[in-house]
């Protein structure tokens, strides 16, 4: 059974995810005035740095696949 998704699609949906989140958390900062949301600021930030942390990881693997297949 094969899995779907290859390696290079996780590591695009990583980048495309992280970047949305990180805008997002850049936009509902208190220093735009939108104090009132009810979204966690926070976690929100955390979940963006998750995410690139694990897109860079992906990056980094295969920065190591093609050096070593060469």
């Amino acid at each position: 059974m094969n899995f779907p998704l290859t390696f290079w699609d996780i590591s695009l949906w990583l980048a495309l995810a992280a970047i949305i989140l990180l805008i997002t958390s850049e936009l509902l900062s208190p220093y735009y005035g939108r104090t009132r949301l009810l979204i966690n600021h926070k976690r929100l930030r955390n979940t963006a740095l998750a995410t690139s942390t694990l897109f860079l990881i992906t990056v980094a693997i295969r920065v190591y696949t093609i050096i070593t297949t060469t």
